[in-house]
Order: structure tokens, then sequence, then C-alpha cells
């Protein structure tokens, strides 16, 4: 039986609110660093309420869009608020519980196996690594090529190619978790700082050590913005 006819589905308000405030920030020329307009002033001039206004808020900022700044206001992160769809938006955030779950029994193992494995080449490919990230965020970067750089040349120091075959199946995957948790506020310099240390630990060869700053590290990237959001409020 055909589908065609099935209810339509009534768009949430916040997501109008969210397409509203797309049009205003590209017929005002806005970019990035300027302010929108105060919540309050928002919720008045679209008609809706603050509670409507606050979600579409929260749905720019899980997606990096802009930055709330506690008592300060709301600021452009980007010249521009093309947003992904919502439902993109809710569906990354259902599997991602999964693929953090992933990334912490693989990559802590990894870790051990790469201070016990790692060559002279390894650990000179995980350093490089960590210098370009450095670099990435020297520049304003969240560091993104320098992060999969360093992850990559742990799995590689590991010297397990079914292990490796496991991370290369979910790339996809750990690039969405990524790309999440370096657009976390202050995230690129504490992750910098999570790779050294497990880059120091598999320096000394301390298998251990390796795997629990590993497991600190993912537990960490699953910490984001996110998860927190509550796709469900109709408001």
């Amino acid at each position: 039986m055909s589908d065609a006819l099935r209810p339509m589905a009534r768009p949430r308000l916040y997501e109008q609110v969210l397409d509203r405030l797309r049009h205003h920030v590209a017929e005002g020329g806005l970019r990035a660093g300027d302010r929108l307009p105060p919540e309050r002033e928002l919720a008045g001039r679209l008609g809706v309420s603050r509670a409507s206004v606050k979600q579409a808020i929260v749905v720019l900022e899980v997606q990096g869009l802009v930055e709330v700044r506690h008592g300060g206001g709301t600021y452009l992160v980007r010249d521009s608020l093309d947003a992904e769809p919502v439902e993109q938006l809710v569906e990354r955030k259902r599997r991602l519980p999964d693929v953090l779950e992933a990334r912490e029994a693989l990559e802590t193992k990894l870790a051990e196996l790469a201070a016990e494995r790692r060559t002279p080449e390894d650990l000179a490919a995980m350093r490089a690594a960590l210098d370009h990230m450095a670099t990435e965020i020297e520049a304003g970067e969240p560091g993104v090529e320098g992060d999969r750089l360093f992850h990559a040349a742990v799995t590689a120091a590991a010297h397990s190619a079914l292990l490796a075959e496991f991370m290369r199946s979910i790339a996809e995957q750990i690039t969405e978790s990524r790309n999440e948790s370096l657009r976390q506020p202050g995230r690129p310099h504490r992750s910098l700082t999570q790779h050294r240390a497990i880059l120091v630990a598999i320096e000394e060869r301390r298998g251990k050590a390796a795997a629990t700053a590993m497991r600190r590290h993912v537990r960490t990237v699953a910490k984001v913005r996110l998860l927190d959001w509550n796709p469900g409020d109709d408001v």
C-alpha cells in the first residue's frame, strides 16, 4: 500500500525560526564575529516564544555556527547560517554513541599495542601529526587533519592488520565524531594536550598507560553538545 498520502510532517516552530535567522544573516550581510539580536528581541520580532528562539540557537550552537557567550550574547562563527537539515542532525545524534563506544574499544587496544610495537618511523609520524595539529590550531583552525593523522599513526604503530581494517570500516563515522568534538569551545587545545600524553606513554613503551590515556581522550571526545540536545522539543 502506497504511503503517498501519509500525514504530512509539520515543521517544528524552532525550525521556522532557523530559516528566518538564516535569511536575516544573509540579507543583513552579517559576518563571523557579528552579534545576533538578543533572544527577547528576536522573539518579539518573529512573534514566537523565547523558548522557540532558544531552541533554534541551541541547534545552531550544536552545529558550530554560533557561539553563545553567557551574559554576552550570541555571535556568528561563520559568515552564514547554512545549517544542515535537522533530520540529519537527529540521525547523527542517534548513531554517535555507538561510534564513540566502538572507538573506545578499538583505540585503547591500538594505543596499548602501539606502545609495545612502535618503530622509530611510527614515532616520527606521530610527532609530525601533532606538529601539524599545533600549526592548525595556531592558525585558528580546529586541528581536524592533524587529529586524523595522529590517530592514523597510532593505528599504524599497533601493526595489527585486522584492527586497522576495523578502523577503516568505520572511518566515515569516526570523521563525524572528530568534527563534532573539535567544534566544541576549547576542545582543540585540550585534544592536542591529550594526544601528547598518549604519545609520551607510547614512546616510553608503557602499554597500560597508553591505553588509559587514549581512553581518557575518547571519553573527552564523547562530551559534545549534540548529545545534550533534545530534538523532540516542539516549541
